[in-house]
């Protein structure tokens, strides 16, 4: 029997920490940057945790 593969479209978009935790990227962070203030840009930068809702079905994509 063949091993799972891992989603690659989500392997791209999502990163596990070593404890276990999976990292998304925020919203709000693409375009339409110049009327936000510099602080609030930063702040979208930052990686965001997943909800426990989603983190059950993106373990079985990412086959960890």
């Amino acid at each position: 029997m063949k091993p799972t593969k891992t989603k690659k479209g989500a392997a791209k978009r999502f990163k596990i920490t070593s404890s276990g935790k999976i990292l998304r990227k925020g919203g709000y962070s693409s375009h339409l940057k110049e009327k936000k203030s510099g602080s609030r840009n930063r702040r979208h930068e930052e990686p965001e945790l997943v909800s426990a809702a989603d983190r059950k079905r993106l373990v079985k994509l990412l086959n960890k």
